[in-house]
């Protein structure tokens, strides 16, 4: 197959890939906007206070600031004086490409902190898979919650709910399985599933050979107790912090009336954060979708409030996700040329 076929066909495959997303989300916008009446919702949005949705953007920012200091730690080992400002703002670059393509930010954060800190961008990637595996466990841990705080008619309102936790520790089991083979097993584990893989396909057996190495230098650039301790601290923090943003979102639109407990923002926290994980552009459709049927079946919101607190929280952090990343990209990636430019310099000079 010639190079141009090649590029062709992952073009396609791409195109194919956000065409699906994009279907994935008119499907979960439809199931979220189906017997609403929109223009009441447009008018609940419109009357939002400024001065919640400033004190709900603020929290929904320290989260992430959390998260690059969770990732300072991971990769301490790597790079220990490794700049938080620059993880902060590869990061939210990444979240800004992942609300137009799903999945590329973890690329693009990847890159970005590897030209800017002079890291292998293989083992940064590396890093970001074994964030998303913290995060995968957190969440199924969030949910377990759930169902202990709400456990009165969540699987009834919410039947697949049940399936989704098997699921989740199905896999939280299998990876653990699988990272401590390649780990404490590496060449040996690694030879004979590639072998294996290679009897299907060359290709794919030079693609999970990448893989594994991306997930070996992730894995072991988290060392030492402490180090292990504060990650998951931080990703408690985090957690909590999420369900904060969630709470503060009641404020938003004046529904704080209705008895609001913290259990119910943590619920819905955890719901609505299944729907970020579904492959949408920014998680549009999904969350819209999931917080609303949260909303409505669980706490016995109108469905116009529902959907309106669903859109408002949601665009706050699709315009910060956003303005960030553009901020973050333009101010690093100018302030990092000039390093280099002045670098090259003094190379010249000496």
């Amino acid at each position: 197959m010639t190079s141009d076929k090649v590029t062709k066909m992952f073009k396609l495959k791409n195109a194919l890939k956000y065409l699906i997303s994009l279907m994935l989300a008119a499907v979960f916008l439809y199931i979220a906007f189906r017997g609403v009446d929109v223009k009441k919702v447009f008018e609940t949005v419109s009357n939002a206070s400024i001065m919640w949705i400033i004190i709900f953007a603020v929290s929904v920012m320290f989260s992430h600031l959390l998260r690059a200091l969770r990732w300072k730690i991971i990769i301490s080992s790597v790079k220990k004086d490794a700049s938080l400002k620059n993880l902060f703002g590869s990061m939210m670059v990444g979240y800004g490409v992942s609300c137009v393509i799903p999945r590329l930010g973890e690329v693009t954060r990847a890159v970005l902190i590897g030209k800017w800190e002079n890291l292998s961008r293989t083992s940064m990637f590396g890093t970001v898979i074994l964030e998303r595996i913290i995060d995968v466990i957190f969440l199924g841990l969030a949910v377990f919650i759930s169902l202990i705080i709400w456990s009165d008619n969540i699987y009834s309102n919410f039947p697949w709910l049940k399936s989704a936790l098997a699921i989740t520790a199905f896999l939280v089991v299998i990876s653990f399985l699988f990272l401590f083979l390649i780990i404490r097993y590496k060449e040996k584990f690694y030879s004979i599933l590639i072998k294996i893989i290679g009897r299907f396909s060359t290709n794919y057996a030079h693609k999970a050979g990448y893989i594994f190495d991306m997930l070996i230098k992730g894995f072991l650039s988290l060392k030492g107790v402490k180090n292990y301790l504060l990650v998951i601290l931080l990703s408690v923090l985090i957690m909590l912090n999420y369900a904060l943003s969630s709470y503060l979102g009641f404020y938003t639109l004046g529904m704080q009336n209705h008895h609001l407990t913290f259990g119910m923002a943590w619920v819905l926290m955890s719901i609505s954060a299944i729907g970020v994980v579904i492959p949408t552009p920014g998680g549009v459709g999904s969350y819209e979708a999931l917080s609303k049927a949260t909303l409505v079946l669980l706490f016995g919101f109108g469905e116009s409030i529902s959907l309106a607190y669903a859109i408002l929280t949601h665009i706050i952090s699709y315009i910060l996700f956003i303005f960030t990343s553009l901020l973050s990209f333009f101010i690093l990636n100018k302030q990092h040329e000039n390093l280099f430019k002045v670098i090259e310099t003094d190379l010249e000079e000496s």
